[in-house]
């Protein structure tokens, strides 16, 4: 807390804002340890394995599942249940299984490869079956409710942002290093009890390796809540798996059309995806959604993603309007983007999401 004090004294009482408590009310309790997050929970939803059960079977008893978790985390939360003890095997143990079966054809993001990565098999993004990271660490430099934040940055990406600021790590210009599930969950515990307010998976971005989080997770023994920082991009099975593991998304929201995606992610029906996925995500879960503000492109993407925002989920999001856009990897290549944003840029963000009446911060 000493070091808090001195790094980022904004976030010592940010948990206490009210914007946050009233946006992010059960991560808050989370991070104070007075709920039970969410992967947690799902380790005591028992799941009754049987050894013919067909793909299909399998995910109508995972929709049966959510709908028992769902009923038994608002009983939890409003002390009318006492918690049972972990089950073996576990609605968590069936979505690890599901994801397995989605990685034999892989469509873990809206790409849909369907490359066998269960075999080792790569796709566009390039990750594998095993588990690569560039680094762990306890990190500063995350909103005020998040830090300090233990951020896990795994390899590859199922984007390419011609101007991405981790592109060594997205676009495999570093080799990474596996490590095992069992090892990074001892790590997240470490942290957590160093003082992570939680467990932030990045990258590159987290999809490609959903298999090894939730192994890990598995293995974790401590009550942290899990934070999903990523581009969007996931397909709609990855979204049912990680309901009910996250606690919190910190998504990223670019473009506010899907030509921008396109000719810069180099990524089909950007906007079409993202916007669905923030529709999904924010039914049970809480979020805090990243704009970055890119040069030349307020009109057609800062306005009609903040729009967007505020029609669909205002009143249940935070919304970081970021200006640090700098013309990184590629960027050189296209002249629209070629420079840092503008004051003036910036200036008019603010004035729209002020007008729009969005819960931003900046």
């Amino acid at each position: 807390m000493f070091e808090l004090y001195l790094l980022r004294p904004d976030a010592v009482k940010a948990l206490d804002d009210t914007v946050v408590k009233r946006i992010l009310p059960r991560y808050v309790k989370v991070v104070r340890d007075q709920a039970i997050s969410n992967f947690q929970l799902a380790k005591r939803i028992e799941f009754k394995q049987t050894k013919k059960s067909s793909i299909d079977s399998l995910w109508e008893i995972h929709s049966k599942l959510m709908k028992k978790f769902y009923e038994t985390r608002d009983r939890v939360d409003r002390g009318k249940f006492k918690l049972n003890n972990k089950k073996k095997p576990s609605l968590l143990d069936l979505k690890i299984k599901l994801t397995e079966e989605i990685m034999k054809s892989c469509e873990l993001c809206e790409r849909k490869c369907h490359v066998n990565r269960m075999e080792d098999e790569r796709g566009v993004c390039r990750v594998g079956k095993e588990c690569l990271i560039s680094s762990e660490f306890m990190h500063m430099g995350e909103e005020n409710h998040i830090v300090p934040s233990h951020t896990i940055f795994f390899m590859g990406c199922t984007l390419h942002c011609q101007f991405c600021q981790n592109w060594s790590i997205s676009q495999w210009f570093e080799s990474g290093y596996e490590i095992s599930p069992k090892e990074l969950a001892l790590r997240i515990e470490r942290r957590r009890k160093e003082g992570s307010r939680n467990v932030n998976w990045v990258g590159g971005e987290p999809t490609p390796s959903l298999l090894c989080i939730l192994k890990t997770l598995k293995f974790c023994e401590v009550n942290i809540p899990v934070i999903w920082n990523s581009n969007f991009y996931m397909s709609e099975k990855t979204m049912r798996i990680l309901d009910g593991i996250v606690d919190m998304h910190l998504s990223d929201f670019k473009y506010g059309n899907n030509e921008c995606g396109l000719r810069l992610s180099k990524v089909p029906k950007y906007f079409d995806v993202c916007s669905r996925n923030h529709s999904i995500a924010t039914k049970n879960t809480e979020i805090t959604v990243r704009h970055l503000v890119i040069p030349n492109h307020v009109e057609c993407c800062t306005k009609p993603v903040l729009k967007w925002i505020a029609d669909n989920i205002r009143e249940k999001s935070i919304v970081n309007i970021m200006d640090q856009y700098r013309p990184e990897y590629k960027a050189h290549e296209y002249p629209d983007i070629n420079r840092s944003v503008s004051k003036e840029e910036m200036k008019e963000a603010i004035r729209y999401a002020e007008e729009l009446n969005v819960n931003y911060i900046s």
